[in-house]
C-alpha cells in the first residue's frame, strides 16, 4: 500500500536511535545467515523451531515435537525472523522512520523493552485466534506494529513522506497514515482467501492495539509526551 521513507519529528531526548539501529542490524545479520534456508525444508524446519507454533504453545507440556528452544522462549525468537527480502526491507523500512521517536518517548531501556512487549502481545493475539494452527510465525510485524500503534497515540500530527503504491511520494498526516495502515490490516483480514498468502493480520492487529495502550497506560511516565 505504501512505503514510510522520512518523518518531521525531531528528537527531543536522544541523539541517535541507537535501540532502533542495533534492532535493524539484528535483523539483518540473522537474515543474512539464516534467509538461504528459507524456501527449503530447513528452512522450515528452522521456523518451526524458533517460530511461534499456536498449536505448540498452547500444548500441556509447554515444548512442541518441532521446537529447539521452549515454546514460551519462541514469543521472542519469531521476532528476529524472517522468510524473505521482501518481508524483512518493509519491517525494517517501518522500524526505521517510526521508532526512533517511540525510543525518544520511552528512553532507550524502556524502548527495548516495549518493542519486545508488544511482539509478545502480537503473537499471543495470533495464538488466540488461531489456537489450531501448526504454521510457524515469524517476523518482526507484530512488534513493529506495537510502534505504530504507540506513535499514532504520541504523534498524530506528525507528516511523513511515504511512497504511495511504490510510485508517488508524498507527505501526509501521521493520523491518516496509521489509520489507513489499521483500516487495511482489518481489510486484508476479512476479504484474504482461505487458499492465498499466509499473513499473519491478527498479529499485526494485536501488536498495534497492544502498542496503542501500552503507551496511554505509560503516557504519563514517558519522556516525551508527543
Amino acid at each position: 500500500m505504501f512505503v514510510p521513507l522520512k518523518d518531521d519529528t525531531p528528537h527531543q531526548v536522544i541523539r541517535f536511535q541507537f535501540v532502533t539501529a542495533v534492532l535493524v542490524a539484528v535483523n539483518i545479520v540473522i537474515f543474512l545467515v539464516t534467509g538461504p534456508l528459507f524456501g527449503t525444508e530447513a528452512g522450515f524446519n528452522f521456523a518451526e523451531g524458533f517460530g511461534v507454533v499456536p498449536i505448540e504453545l498452547l500444548s500441556v507440556t509447554g515444548h512442541g515435537g518441532h521446537s529447539v528452544v521452549a515454546e514460551p522462549v519462541t514469543l521472542i525468537t519469531y521476532q528476529f525472523l524472517h522468510g524473505g527480502w521482501l518481508h524483512l526491507i518493509s519491517n525494517m523500512a517501518f522500524l526505521w522512520v517510526f521508532a526512533d521517536n517511540i525510543e525518544d518517548a520511552f528512553g532507550r531501556f524502556g524502548f527495548a523493552l516495549f518493542y519486545i512487549l508488544c511482539g509478545i502481545i502480537a503473537a499471543l493475539v495470533h495464538t488466540l485466534m488461531s489456537p489450531a494452527s501448526a504454521a510457524p510465525l515469524i517476523g518482526a510485524s507484530g512488534a513493529v506494529s506495537g510502534v505504530l500503534g504507540s506513535y499514532l497515540l504520541l504523534y498524530p500530527k506528525a507528516r511523513i513522506w511515504v511512497l504511495v503504491f511504490m510510485a508517488f511520494p508524498m507527505k501526509l498526516p501521521a493520523l491518516w497514515i496509521l489509520a489507513a495502515w489499521i483500516v487495511f490490516q482489518f481489510y486484508s483480514l476479512f476479504m484474504a482467501a482461505p487458499d492465498g498468502l499466509a499473513v499473519a493480520w491478527w498479529a499485526h492487529i494485536g501488536g498495534f492495539i497492544g502498542g496503542f495502550f501500552l503507551t496511554l497506560v505509560l503516557r504519563s511516565r514517558l519522556l516525551v509526551s508527543g
